[in-house]
């Protein structure tokens, strides 16, 4: 006979509470617990399973590797460490809109050497079918699934047998188990557990698509982020067309590695050089502009830094920023205010990253007080120079780390000057013939290095 109770989960971080509590003792939130039914199967004893693995020597583990299987895209195998592990759990999310179904739909449809169950419990199969011919594939080795139940996703498992399994999305999914609504703590604990047991007892990796809550982070509980091998973060403004993936975690791989897709009316397509992109080609003689050589992750580009300072018309001066951060921005306005002698305290600054990215490499400070100076004074920087450097509250330019990562990339896109730290150790620095290095140790040195160079 099955066993019901009743309790308390934290909606945050999962934890269970016999009764409701105000804060959570594990996260710290508050008015977090919800009330949840549980019914439990009474073939809990303890003992009375029989046991599926055996004890074994480490020194007995063969270090033979597993072939990785590898997907449709460069990014997304890159990502991953060279490919998907077999039997690894995989989970994306991201906000609604963004492109997560569509990517994993992509996966599945551009690999026909990878036979792929993709079940939904968002759309019917005549709503995948139409995203699928706008996306321009086949898809001769997908099968489509709308299914929520888990046992009955089970059950198609092993009818089908496939080598890679979809899901979208795992809030949705629901177990007989346990009488509670799908998209429930105790339901997304359970039904992720079901899937990471499947994966790893059968081989077969499973792709897991998520929501997120309204903070940014992954709904549902902790534990889901805990029990998954690799996490992914799809970002992106819905206003701009560029998509960043994000590794979050990766047992395989590093997590220091990024993806960038374009969204087109095809589909998601992949960015091979960023730096093209978020650089615009603009005129001459326009004030305001910056080129920072920024790192994300492993990866090294260029991104445009505009800059707007102009009298403030109402009491309080404005500062606004997209894409940077403003408290860092502050700071910025305020170095530049004490240290240089630039008067910005009455002055409007907005400040905008092209192409809708958020930065927060410290590399691009001295992009963004360039561009700032470049605007008060309404004198253009070069559009031949660059910038990799970090400002401290006295006024020191700091060293970078992967300068030259920075000053290859400016070098391929054909920059000719790039302006560092004079702190940056030269051993550090290889040899670009094609690129000349400039070096600055305080911000008052800066201005004069922008706007009194000729060479510049």
């Amino acid at each position: 006979m099955a066993k019901t109770k009743t309790a308390f989960f934290c909606t945050s971080c999962g934890v269970e509470s016999p009764k409701w509590i105000g804060r959570c003792p594990s996260c710290r939130e508050w008015n977090t617990y919800v009330e949840e039914t549980i019914t439990r199967s009474a073939n809990t004893t303890p003992g009375n399973k029989k046991a599926r693995a055996e004890p074994v020597l480490i020194s007995e583990i063969s270090l033979a590797a597993e072939p990785r299987i590898s997907l449709y895209g460069k990014e997304f195998n890159r990502i991953l460490g060279g490919g998907i592990v077999p039997g690894s759990v995989i989970l994306i999310g991201g906000e609604p809109g963004i492109g997560k179904s569509t990517l994993a739909l992509q996966v599945a449809l551009h690999t026909p050497s990878v036979k792929t169950l993709y079940i939904s419990g968002e759309e019917s199969s005549r709503q995948i079918k139409l995203r699928s011919d706008r996306v321009g594939s086949m898809g001769g080795n997908c099968y489509i699934l709308c299914e929520t139940n888990l046992e009955a996703i089970y059950t198609h498992l092993h009818k089908v047998k496939p080598q890679l399994v979809i899901i979208d999305s795992v809030q949705t999914l629901q177990t007989d188990n346990i009488e509670s609504p799908a998209g429930s703590v105790s339901q997304i604990r359970e039904c992720a557990g079901g899937l990471l047991r499947y994966a790893k007892e059968s081989s077969v990796p499973v792709l897991l698509i998520g929501h997120i809550n309204k903070e940014g982070g992954l709904a549902g509980p902790k534990v889901l982020e805990h029990i998954v091998d690799v996490v992914l973060q799809f970002e992106g403004d819905h206003n701009h067309l560029y998509r960043v993936l994000r590794s979050l975690k990766n047992r395989f791989g590093s997590t220091t590695e990024i993806g960038l897709y374009e969204m087109q009316g095809d589909g998601l397509r992949e960015v091979d050089n960023p730096s093209e992109i978020l650089i615009t080609n603009h005129q001459d003689n326009m004030s305001g502009v910056a080129i920072s050589a920024m790192v994300d992750g492993m990866r090294p580009f260029l991104v445009e830094i505009q800059a707007l300072v102009s009298s403030a018309v109402y009491g309080t001066p404005q500062r606004s920023s997209t894409g940077f951060d403003l408290r860092r921005l502050n700071m910025l306005l305020a170095v530049l205010e004490k240290r240089a002698g630039f008067r910005l305290a009455s002055k409007d600054v907005f400040l905008n990253i092209a192409g809708g990215l958020k930065v927060t490499d410290p590399a691009t400070d001295l992009a963004v007080i360039s561009a700032i100076l470049s605007s008060e004074s309404d004198l253009p920087v070069a559009q031949n120079t660059c910038f990799a450097g970090e400002v401290g509250l006295s006024g020191e330019i700091r060293p970078v780390g992967r300068l030259q990562q920075r000053i290859s990339e400016a070098e391929k896109m054909g920059f000719g000057n790039i302006v560092i730290s004079s702190f940056s150790k030269k051993e550090g620095i290889g040899k670009n013939p094609g690129i000349r290095i400039l070096r600055a140790g305080k911000v008052e040195q800066l201005s004069r290095l922008l706007f009194k160079n000729q060479t510049l």
